[in-house]
């Protein structure tokens, strides 16, 4: 059985854990994100994309 889960959604449960059990600070959190909001605007983010599907897709087994 195959589950899909988007993105977003499974580094949304990790910001919460790292709020919830490590103690990072929602101030902290907001700013990470931010920067990430950010960082999508410049020329790295093509590059950025595409490693990150590239790293998806070696996670889930389907490089060629």
């Amino acid at each position: 059985m195959t589950v899909s889960l988007p993105l977003v959604f499974v580094l949304g449960v990790i910001a919460w854990a790292a709020i919830k059990f490590l103690g990072i600070r929602l101030w902290v959190a907001v700013v990470i994100a931010l920067f990430g909001f950010w960082l999508s605007h410049t020329v790295l983010a093509p590059a950025i994309e595409s490693g990150t599907r590239s790293g998806v897709d070696v996670v889930n087994g389907t490089r060629d």
